[in-house]
């Protein structure tokens, strides 16, 4: 079952300026910002209220999954991400039912939670991520 939304990322092609651009013109708090080497990006955390969160994220490299899906889609939305208990379970039970996953079993995510993709032809063309706190 999903508990809450936890995120709405954004591809974006200069990290600074995006920041730039959520603090100084729309008000928001960056809460953390960090390269994450696995995933050839960078991300960076944007408080706006309430307990859901957006993610920008951007490239580290010109093999990053990041720059493919700028060099696709351009910047903009890139994926929603949905908080879930027993992230295993949840991911054994998708694929019983059919849905193609991107991650058959859970990784690290930037801020150290479990997290795992589910691919867009499965979830009516949408990049969904879901994971699993650390913190409760």
């Amino acid at each position: 079952m999903l508990k809450k939304i936890s995120h709405v990322a954004f591809a974006v092609v200069n990290m600074d300026r995006a920041c730039e651009f959520y603090r100084e013109v729309l008000g928001a708090k960056i809460v953390g910002r960090k390269e994450v080497p696995e995933q050839k990006s960078e991300v960076a955390f944007v408080e706006m209220g309430g307990t859901a969160k957006l993610e920008l994220i951007s490239p580290t490299s010109d093999d990053s999954p990041v720059k493919r899906f700028l060099d696709k889609k351009g910047p903009g939305i890139h994926h929603i991400c949905f908080e879930v208990d027993g992230i295993e379970e949840r991911l054994h039970y998708l694929h019983d039912h059919g849905v193609r996953l991107v991650d058959d079993q859970p990784r690290t995510g930037a801020e150290g939670d479990k997290i795992a993709f589910l691919h867009p032809s499965s979830t009516l063309g949408a990049l969904v991520e879901l994971t699993e706190s650390s913190k409760d």
